[in-house]
């Protein structure tokens, strides 16, 4: 079964009203492929205006859920609140909230779990920082955030993997194409331990620092099915990576 390529674009905390329809705008005017799927990610307090203003045929993505129901939890967002206001997927395990934040992979497994099992679908990140990269621990670490993963799910259709290597993240540095490849391969053959059927069907994402120069030979890589955008995702360009498939 082919995988259908797949954008994401993580704004982050970045956006102000006046931007964020600047974005929006830009993108229900703009030609883009339709064979592939696009999901924006704003914070938290513009979403409604996102899926409010935006065309139907690009979702929208919360950058955090919590891993139970609603309560007494201030500062979250529950799933159940994600789905009353038509958001269907959000960004768990994404490096810059498991550094900062302190978040294990025991708890980004459970928001995975709760999310996906309430149907909300998950980009669920992983990668490693310049230390493990260089010690050449990149696989074991991220080996060991799939299985903790693995521990929690049985349902992986409602998944997009993203790798992100930590070192890549805003920095402007960019694995190679083949350092990519690479690990999106060695995702691809751990994923044969849940089933052929999951490695084979799994999108697995690229992120680190894509724009619209380095993403057509990056989406060319046979193991790469699309991006998890930040910086780029807030400017014009956005298009020309979700474009990058036709060029």
């Amino acid at each position: 079964m082919a995988r259908k390529f797949f954008v994401g674009g993580n704004f982050k905390m970045n956006g102000t009203v006046s931007s964020i329809k600047e974005i929006v705008n830009n993108l229900n005017n703009a030609s883009l492929d339709p064979e592939v799927e696009v999901v924006v990610s704003p914070p938290s307090i513009y979403l409604h205006l996102v899926r409010d203003n935006l065309t139907k045929n690009i979702e929208v993505a919360a950058q955090n859920v919590f891993y139970k129901g609603n309560g007494a939890y201030t500062g979250e967002i529950s799933v159940e609140q994600l789905k009353d206001s038509n958001i269907n997927w959000a960004i768990l395990g994404h490096s810059e909230r498991r550094t900062i934040l302190q978040e294990s992979d025991e708890t980004v497994s459970l928001k995975t779990k709760y999310a996906t099992e309430n149907g909300v679908g998950v980009i669920w990140c992983c990668g490693e920082s310049l230390e493990e990269r260089e010690a050449g621990k990149t696989i074991e670490v991220v080996s060991k955030q799939l299985e903790s993963l693995k521990s929690h799910i049985s349902d992986w259709s409602k998944i997009v993997i993203a790798y992100e290597p930590i070192w890549a993240i805003g920095t402007g540095k960019v694995a190679t194409t083949e350092q990519a490849q690479e690990v999106h391969k060695a995702i691809r053959d751990w994923l044969k331990n849940v089933s052929d059927k999951v490695a084979e069907e799994t999108r697995i994402l690229y992120g680190g620092s894509v724009n619209e120069k380095n993403c057509g030979e990056l989406g060319k890589q046979p193991d790469i099915d699309g991006f998890l955008v930040g910086g780029a995702s807030l400017k014009p360009a956005f298009v020309d990576i979700i474009n990058c498939k036709k060029q």
